[in-house]
């Protein structure tokens, strides 16, 4: 069955991940890029070929969100998958349920900082990323240099989308700050092996966690994606090249990136779940 890596765009999934993947399937905990295959994007066009052939019409897709993981889970293994998608419902089509989720890991993060990262990421501006992720219905279809990367997904707004998955009901859920895992990266990161636990045997190892933590820096993961490429950084859409895919990380401070009238803007708009998650 399948344990989720959920969240908005740009909120530090790919950093779960890479966490993950590297302390999970490498002998010492060492990062390498192609660990990330070891935990796959859904929805994906290879899990759904065998069903339509039209990934970019959302309405199409999640007709067969549920036959594509009713497929996958035919292996009777604990599979990862990392996923931008709301948990919503499109024409009666759940985007999951309970006999395809073992569990949840949901990060989370300040939209305040989302926002620059989204408008590098989709080369549009501060404005434009504030309509996008205060977007009820946004939905995105990812182009990439590899073509079969994933299709189109309902991710909603920074609101709708936390919301979506904080009310899962049939499957255990972690709810993971961004903000954790920059400042108590160790902590929390066992935090989320110890909740893995329930569902399959991971040995805690100190030694191999801190070498995890040491190699899944974000200096690191931008040093060597400046150095080898990454296969999911953007392709510009008005330059011949990548878009860098790790952009900021710590540098990254809404207070020094937003004028006062935008974080108003975005402090009303999202003032109830910033004030849940302990933002405000």
């Amino acid at each position: 069955m399948i344990v989720w890596i959920s969240s908005y765009p740009k909120s530090g999934n790919t950093w779960v991940r890479a966490l993950l993947s590297s302390y999970i399937y490498s002998e010492n905990g060492s990062f390498d890029f192609h660990y990330l295959n070891k935990i796959n994007q859904f929805p994906k066009e290879d899990y759904f070929t065998q069903f339509s052939k039209n990934f970019d019409s959302i309405k199409e897709v999640s007709k067969y969100w549920i036959a594509a993981q009713n497929d996958i889970n035919k292996k009777n293994k604990t599979i990862f998958f990392k996923t931008h998608s709301a948990n919503c419902i499109i024409d009666d089509n759940p985007f999951t349920n309970k006999e395809n989720t073992l569990g949840i890991i949901y990060i989370v993060r300040d939209p305040r900082n989302i926002i620059t990262s989204l408008a590098n990421h989709y080369e549009i501006s501060l404005d434009e990323a504030y309509n996008f992720f205060t977007n009820e219905r946004k939905y995105i279809v990812q182009k990439r240099l590899k073509p079969t990367m994933a299709n189109a997904q309902v991710i909603g707004s920074w609101r709708h989308h936390y919301l979506s998955w904080k009310h899962i009901n049939f499957a255990p859920m972690k709810i993971i700050k961004y903000e954790d895992l920059n400042n108590n990266a160790y902590d929390t990161f066992i935090s989320i092996l110890k909740f893995l636990n329930q569902f399959m045997k991971i040995k805690i190892d100190e030694n191999k966690i801190k070498n995890t933590l040491q190699s899944c820096n974000f200096e690191v993961l931008k040093r060597k994606e400046k150095e080898e490429g990454f296969f999911e950084s953007p392709l510009s859409k008005v330059k011949n090249k990548k878009i860098s895919f790790f952009h900021l990380g710590k540098k990254n401070n809404w207070k020094n990136t937003l004028d006062n009238n935008l974080e108003e803007k975005i402090r009303i708009v999202f003032s109830k779940e910033m004030k849940e998650l302990g933002y405000l």
